[in-house]
């Protein structure tokens, strides 16, 4: 089996790639925040109990043995909040995609971001792909702040690329170069007062 993938957000915030034992803490977030998710993630009726939530940690496990990424909890002050990983690495291509969710009551803070952050770096500093795409339901605007946010360029719409329940929803593609994330990341770097390269 794989380590386990630990990285840090930000004090007392951390993402961790999933283990089994982890299965109850998911299942009671996700029945937590049916509804709220329900907006724009399309698996809810198909996770109705711990055992459902198992086996998509078990799927997990097996995408991170075969080396095609992870997908892993955040975590603060020890709490479970939300869930951020890898759709599959294509590796012919050096290239892969962010999905993320993130608890109603937790949202607003910058903290998705940070995990996004960290796992875009991870991409590219230890898997040492060339390209990251995050893909987000037009109408997802908190959705979408995010790789807007932290740089990315959009690069087109893939009309009706979804099925949510009872319609279509068209997905906006955002996509990373490894290049402009590293020159991104030096300015950044740069503008904190006391870090020096």
């Amino acid at each position: 089996m794989d380590p386990t993938v630990v990285l840090d957000v930000e004090p007392d915030c951390f993402l961790r790639s999933f283990a089994v034992s982890d299965a109850g803490r998911l299942f009671e977030l996700i029945d937590a925040q049916r509804s709220f998710l329900r907006t724009w993630l399309p698996w809810l009726n198909t996770t109705m109990t711990v055992s459902d939530t198992r086996m998509v940690i078990e799927t997990a496990l097996q995408q991170q043995s075969a080396n095609n990424g992870f997908q892993a909890g955040l975590w603060s002050h020890q709490r479970l909040i939300g869930v951020i990983g890898y759709h599959r690495v294509d590796w012919p291509n050096r290239s892969t995609s962010i999905g993320y969710w993130l608890g109603e009551e937790f949202q607003g803070a910058g903290i998705m971001t940070k995990a996004c952050r960290s796992m875009i770096s991870y991409a590219f500093d230890e898997y040492h792909l060339h390209r990251v795409e995050i893909r987000c339901a037009e109408q997802n605007l908190r959705s979408r702040a995010i790789p807007e946010r932290l740089g990315f360029r959009p690069e087109g719409k893939i009309r009706e690329a979804e099925w949510l329940y009872n319609h279509y929803v068209d997905h906006i593609v955002y996509g990373m170069l490894a290049p402009d994330w590293y020159v991104r990341e030096l300015r950044n770097q740069a503008s904190i007062p006391g870090v020096t390269r």
